[in-house]
């Protein structure tokens, strides 16, 4: 059993401070608590998490997964191929942009798994989902592949 769900977190109430937090301290609390504390950059961890949240997401069809990717101010997605079987999207703003460039750094698993989560609730195949660039490794944007197979 969960002990909180997604639906659990939309109905946070803080009455003076609001359901938001600064951006700079979910990059703390992400890229230095997970990615620098724990194993494998975290990325056991942030895979499982992302993967659950993208489960808890009420979408039914890739165009579904996109809008909920941007709602939710992850970033910007922009589908820049795509084919039966595999799409290549591009997210703009994403949560690592403006951090300083660390080539050979890809940090973005957590969208990755949120992404494969979300579609594994309608794709009933495996669903693999590659992060192909990242802002902190020095390229212009976030970019995934996501292959249904």
């Amino acid at each position: 059993m969960d002990l909180f769900t997604y639906e659990d977190m939309k109905k946070i109430n803080r009455k003076r401070l609001g359901a938001m937090i600064p951006l700079e301290l979910f990059r703390s609390v992400r890229l230095i608590g997970m990615y620098q504390g724990l194993p494998m950059n975290g990325k056991n961890t942030t895979v499982a998490v992302g993967r659950k949240i993208g489960q808890c997401l009420p979408v039914n069809k890739i165009d579904d997964v996109l809008s909920h990717f941007q709602e939710l101010k992850i970033g910007i997605p922009t589908v820049l191929e795509s084919n039966e079987n595999e799409y290549l999207v591009k997210i703009d703003d994403c949560f690592c942009k403006g951090l300083p460039a660390h080539p050979g750094n890809k940090v973005c698993d957590l969208e990755g798994a949120i992404l494969e989560g979300a579609i594994s609730r309608f794709y009933n195949g495996r669903v693999m989902v590659k992060e192909e660039k990242c802002n902190v490794n020095g390229d212009s944007h976030c970019e995934y592949r996501i292959r249904l197979l």
